[in-house]
């Protein structure tokens, strides 16, 4: 808000080229822009994917259940990858891989 007011008693006290030159000398001494919020954000959308993909996958296991009880359930697929996408069974992958 400070720094609104002082543009606008510049604005009204010096005209556009002693404005421009006054504008040029502080702008180095300037406070940066926190990255606060924007950290803030990527944190909750980072949580909020991980928790959504657990109760995706509870939902998954729980429907799985329903129409076959007491069997191990299968790997869920991948939502939104549509390339090739193949689970080896087993402890380890074939030399080759």
């Amino acid at each position: 808000m400070a720094s609104y007011l002082w543009k606008k008693y510049a604005d009204y006290v010096y005209t556009k080229w002693e404005r421009t030159l006054l504008w040029d000398m502080i702008e180095p001494y300037r406070k940066p822009k926190s990255f606060t919020p924007l950290v803030t954000i990527y944190v909750a959308a980072f949580y909020t994917g991980v928790i959504a993909s657990a109760v995706t996958e509870q939902l998954y296991k729980e429907n799985y259940w329903e129409d076959h009880p007491g069997e191990a359930v299968p790997l869920m697929k991948p939502k939104f990858y549509y390339g090739p996408w193949k689970v080896h069974k087993g402890d380890t992958l074939p030399p080759n891989m």
